[in-house]
Formats: structure tokens, sequence, C-alpha cells
């Protein structure tokens, strides 16, 4: 067994190793894509004015540019990726845990999979009474009755389907407005609320991460890790593209939490921990434009009224979409809620501005993909600066996938050749996670904006006779 002290030591030499392939990667990766030219020999390219006219060089030109749009995020992900320790280790407990104040674990769901629901019900229970937790409950909020099995520390909430909200809050955040009204709730402005999904598995670190996040009551919401390759992985396609997800919240996420402790870019709609009376005070109750991406509203609300985030330690386990159509479809939906945000005239532009320049990067997408091809078919004259920044934005963005994988995969239990086939695979998986995000985006823009698909989260076992 190793020590702490040892445990720390390892995360810091792994994060060390990480940093030096990160700045390698990028400066090979630009002397790839000739950004950097060591030979110092300088490829004749035509005068684009000439070769192309006005309107065909502005064209070109402009959508160079759109590929900027992404530097604020990119920057955010190199950062967080660089100076904070992307290899913690084991988390430990600040305080006990018995001294920790009430925690209910709220479930949200429409009721579809009630046997998931059962199954991580227990499961995340019997996570929490392992680390040592006494005061906490499970609540699990339901359109359908699920007839959960009697429990102290059970609570199930079934919406009413005549209840309505004073805005007209539909899907997701009608449930979450429910749980806080006052002939419903039953928790105190000081207790603190955890958010999952249904099919959000807690671990022993996530839990003493929120233990020592409550316990400092330093700011009023918080947010962590999510990874995807746990236990049995049922779609390798969307599970490796997933990858990209883990490494932004170690970078975007953990960044914008410890520098600034605002939600710049937003966050996720699961590992959500909130104060009771804060979560209230913000409510859930924002109309339709705020009910497809509620977590998105929600925390630029929060961000609005002055309320403090940080970044939680330790992971929290999901499973990626199962099928490309869910994975399209739920790319599909964050990226209309999220216009639905950043268009509403409640948040000022001030405090949704990163997000909205980070959302216009992603409806951009189909316009920079071209770029791909329209620099081999149309070669154009840039400034140096213009091509190293274009390079680092790829270099960045291709890493993601690659960290990802790391973390999702640790060295020491599947071994360096099983390791090195997923970040093959996981970059094998971008060009056909770039075709789906292009799908995604136009449908998105172009379809109707107030809907909310619910993807398949249960896992059929086979049954054998």
């Amino acid at each position: 067994m190793l020590t702490n002290g040892l445990r720390m030591l390892r995360g810091r030499v792994k994060h060390l190793l990480h940093c030096i392939f990160y700045f390698a990667f990028i400066f090979l990766f630009l002397v790839f894509a000739g950004a950097i030219n060591l030979n110092e020999e300088k490829n004749a390219i035509p005068d684009p004015w000439e070769t192309y006219g006005f309107y065909g060089a502005s064209i070109l030109y402009l959508l160079r540019l759109c590929t900027l749009l992404t530097i604020p995020q990119v920057l955010c992900n190199f950062a967080g990726l660089i100076f904070f320790n992307t290899f913690p280790g084991k988390v430990k407990l600040k305080g006990s845990p018995l001294l920790a104040p009430f925690i209910c674990v709220r479930i949200v769901t429409r009721g579809d999979f009630p046997k998931l629901v059962k199954t991580n019900v227990s499961r995340n229970m019997n996570t929490c009474i392992d680390v040592g937790m006494e005061n906490f409950m499970i609540e699990v909020v339901t359109d359908k009755a699920l007839n959960l099995p009697k429990h102290r520390r059970v609570r199930e909430v079934v919406v009413p389907s005549e209840y309505q909200t004073k805005s007209g809050a539909l899907f997701k955040s009608r449930a979450l407005q429910y749980c806080l009204e006052d002939n419903v709730n039953i928790l105190a402005e000081t207790d603190w609320i955890v958010h999952l999904d249904e099919e959000t598995l807690l671990t022993e670190n996530s839990v003493r991460g929120i233990l020592n996040f409550v316990q400092d009551g330093q700011h009023q919401f918080g947010q962590g890790l999510i990874t995807y390759a746990n236990e049995q992985v049922v779609n390798w396609l969307t599970t490796l593209a997933d990858s990209f997800r883990v490494a932004d919240d170690m970078g975007k996420l953990r960044f914008q939490f410890y520098w600034f402790h605002k939600p710049l870019f937003s966050w996720k709609g699961s590992y959500v921990v909130t104060q009771m009376g804060a979560e209230k005070r913000v409510s859930f109750d924002n109309g339709l434009d705020g009910s497809v991406a509620e977590d998105c509203y929600f925390a630029m609300k929060a961000y609005m009224e002055g309320y403090s985030f940080n970044f939680i330690e330790g992971e929290m386990w999901e499973k990626s979409p199962f099928t490309l159509w869910d994975f399209m479809q739920q790319r599909k939906r964050w990226i209309q809620g999220i216009l639905l945000v950043v268009h509403t005239k409640q948040i000022p532009v001030l405090n949704k501005i990163f997000l909205a320049i980070s959302c216009y990067s992603w409806v951009t997408l189909p316009l920079s993909t071209s770029n791909v091809f329209l620099a081999a078919l149309c070669p154009i004259h840039g400034p140096q600066y213009l091509d190293l920044v274009c390079g680092f934005i790829g270099a960045v963005n291709i890493y993601m996938y690659i960290f990802g994988v790391i973390k999702s995969f640790p060295l020491n239990r599947y071994g360096p050749i099983r390791c090195i086939m997923f970040v093959v695979g996981a970059l094998a998986t971008i060009p056909l996670n770039i075709i789906i995000e292009n799908i995604a985006v136009i449908w998105g823009v172009l379809g109707k904006k107030h809907k909310f698909y619910i993807v398949n989260k249960e896992v059929k076992v086979p049954v054998t006779v």
C-alpha cells in the first residue's frame, strides 16, 4: 500500500510527464502543420486576391478567422491541463464525515428506466455509507411512480401531471422546480443537494470531494469530473469520442472554477452540488428558454446574481450514449439549449459573453471544418502568427482526445499496449465525431428549439437459459 505522500509524489511526476509530452506534441504538430518551418523554406503560394478574386479571397479569409472563435476555451483547456495537477490521486478527507452538514443526493428521472434507477440508488447509498456518511438521504424525483423499496434514507417524489411552474418551465426544469416548492421541500437552507442523472454513479473519491466542499462552505455551487469508460463499455465509438469531454472537465471546467470561481463557459447538468438556499433563490423556474439546457441557464443566472463556484475533486461515473443516433440527438439538444440561453434577454451580455463565443464557435463548426479541405485546394497567404494560433488550436483540441483516454483508461489498469490502442481508437473517431457534430449543429440551428430528447440509459443484460 502506498502512503499518501508517495501517492502525491507519483501524481506530480505523472503530471510533469504529461506537461512535457503536451508541449512536445504541440511543437511537433506546429512543425507538421507548417506553422513552424525548420528548413526556412517558403512554399510558393499565389496571391489569393489575384487567383480567387476579391470575393473568393474574402470568403477564404473569413472562413479561416472562424477558427479563432475557439481561442478562449482552448486557452482555458490548455491552462487547466498545465497549471493544476491532472493526476491528484486519492481524495483525502479534511474533516469527519459525521460532522458534515446534511446532504440530499437528488436523482431526476422521467421514470422510463425503473430497474436502472433502483440499482443505482442502492449502489450510491452503499458508496456513501462506505465513506462514513451519516447525514444524508437519496431523493428520486420522477414523472412516473417507481415504487422504490421503503427505506429511511430514500424518498420518492412523484411530480403531479397537473403541476405547472409560474413561468411555464418544462422537462427537467419543471421537476427540479417542483422539489423547491414549500409544500414539497423538506430541506433547510443550509443543507446541500447533489444533483445526479439517473445513470450517474458516485465513487468514494467523489463523495470525499463533496464532503470537503460542503464542509469548507466558501462556495455555494460546485462540480467535478465525470468519466465514461467504467465497467461495461456499451459503445466504443461514443465512449472514445467522449474522451474529449473528460479532458474538458479537467481543463476548462477546472480552470474557470479554480481561477475565477465563475461558470464562464457554463457547466454540466450532473455532478452538480448546490446549497439549498442558493438553489432556491436562483430557481429552475426559467420559462421555455431555460428548459432545454436547464443546467446552462441556471449557471448563467447564478453567475449573474453573484454566487461563487468551485471545482470538486473526485470523479463520478456515467456511460456515453449507446447509439450514434442518441449521440447526435444529445449534441443537437445541447446546441439548441445553449443557443436559447445565449439569445435570452434575461441574462446580461457581460455574464454570457464567453458562453456566447463558445456557442458560436460550435455553430460555425461547418464553416471551420471546410478549412480542412480549402487549405489544400485553395491555399492562401496568412500572417505567421495566424498560422501559429490556428495550429495551436488544432494541437490542443487533438491532444484533448489523447489526454481524455489516458484519464479514462489508466495505464496501471490496462497496460501500455491496450492504452496505445485506445489512444489510436480515440484519434480515429475524430473524423466521425466531426461529421456527427456538424450534422447536429445544422439540425439544431434549423430545427425546432424547445424539444427535449431522452437518450436510452439502461443496459439490457442478455438472458441465458
